[in-house]
């Protein structure tokens, strides 16, 4: 008997920090949009709009890359008086992953998702102890793409891409706006065969 296999709920995530590495630097906002669900029948893609979350955080230290932070438009001072306790706000995305992945494991997915998913693993080990998408459930969409594509990792880039996979949303750099793109970018290259038909 085949040992039945639970779905996958795919997240897009995107954040923002002002450095290249948690601890030293914040993570100043992020975004998540779920993409699709996979399960024994295949990949079907969700509105990128409908189930979404997105926090602005407050800064975790005092140091920053002023090119880095510039990268978002977000304010630093502004993010210090305003911006949510990193505890509470990984703790709400906890909850939320949970609730809008029930019945499937929740994958992260992003482009590329080492440095998002750096430091988002980073920030829910540090603030809320675990991580709803387990040590390893992230997925690259670079990877996903070089290896449909049959390229070397270090030749993609969203240029090289078909056009018919991109998203026709803007890339704004506000964290939920780009996770948004990213989830039509993910649901386009689970659907695309790039192998040319007899």
């Amino acid at each position: 008997m085949a040992r039945r296999v639970k779905p996958s709920l795919y997240i897009s995530v995107d954040i923002e920090a002002d450095g290249p590495i948690p601890g030293p630097y914040s993570m100043i906002s992020f975004g998540a949009a779920v993409a699709g669900r996979q399960d024994a029948d295949g990949y079907a893609p969700t509105d990128p709009e409908a189930y979404t979350f997105y926090r602005e955080l407050r800064p975790i230290s005092e140091d920053f890359v002023p090119e880095a932070l510039a990268v978002s438009g977000l304010d630093r001072d502004r993010l210090t008086d305003e911006g949510s306790e990193p505890a509470a706000a990984m703790a709400e995305f906890s909850t939320w992953v949970r609730e809008v992945s029930a019945g499937a494991q929740p994958v992260m997915c992003g482009y590329p998702a080492s440095y998002d998913w750096t430091f988002l693993y980073w920030y829910l080990i540090r603030f809320t102890g675990a991580s709803p998408f387990g040590h390893s459930g992230c997925l690259d969409m670079k990877t996903l793409y070089a290896t449909k594509a049959r390229l070397p990792l270090r030749a993609v880039a969203k240029g090289t891409m078909p056009r018919e996979l991109l998203s026709g949303r803007r890339h704004t750099h506000h964290a939920l706006d780009d996770a948004i793109e990213q989830a039509e970018l993910f649901s386009n290259l689970m659907a695309w065969d790039p192998t040319p038909s007899a």
